[in-house]
């Protein structure tokens, strides 16, 4: 927590290089950081990639009870999911301790692309498939444009969907689909930044 070792270094408890830290001072990896005389080492970096099960719930943890993300992965450092799938979604999320990672990933300048595999109800016109590639007007504004391609896959009285999206917005490519008349019965992400 930041406020925290803000708070040590205030209290003239952190060291660099022997000498008491200023509070914003800048370090390097060569610096020899101590805490009330016990050296810091920087914990490892971690990064994983999980196929989210319907039902897991993408948070650290969850006031109702249920699964989450992080519930199979080890604890000896501290994990986040770089963004969310909705409980109901599935497939590809990214979990790590590396905030900067994170931060690249997450930022809506970064347009990194995310790819889902949508089945929605009913058939889906050329003309729908024109209007999520133009972008969507959404009750907190229009989408970016969107890749969207029908998939040759069987689905009786639904259809498949390839959706790439660069924006992350809550259940994003479920409200696309529904602003164009066809509810997402299985949301899949399939890839993320390539």
């Amino acid at each position: 927590d930041l406020r925290a070792a803000e708070k040590l270094v205030a209290e003239g408890r952190v060291t660099v290089n022997g000498q008491v830290a200023t509070v914003g001072q800048v370090v390097s990896e060569r610096d020899v950081i101590a805490v009330d005389g016990t050296r810091v080492a920087a914990e490892p970096v971690r990064t994983y990639m999980l196929n989210k099960r319907a039902g897991v719930v993408s948070t650290a943890s969850d006031p109702e009870g249920r699964p989450t993300v992080l519930d199979a992965l080890p604890d000896d450092v501290r994990l986040y999911p770089i963004g969310r799938l909705d409980i109901d979604t599935t497939g590809l999320l990214l979990i790590t301790n590396d905030g900067d990672l994170a931060h690249r990933l997450m930022h809506p300048r970064s347009k990194v692309p995310k790819t889902y595999e949508a089945l929605v109800d009913g058939r889906v016109s050329s003309a729908a498939v024109r209007a999520l590639r133009n972008g969507i007007e959404l009750d907190d504004g229009p989408t970016q444009p969107a890749r969207v391609e029908v998939l040759d896959r069987q689905a009786p009285g639904g259809t498949w969907l390839s959706i790439e999206i660069t924006e992350g917005r809550n259940r994003q490519v479920r409200r696309m689909c529904e602003a164009v008349g066809h509810r997402v019965r299985r949301l899949s992400r399939t890839g993320y930044g390539g």
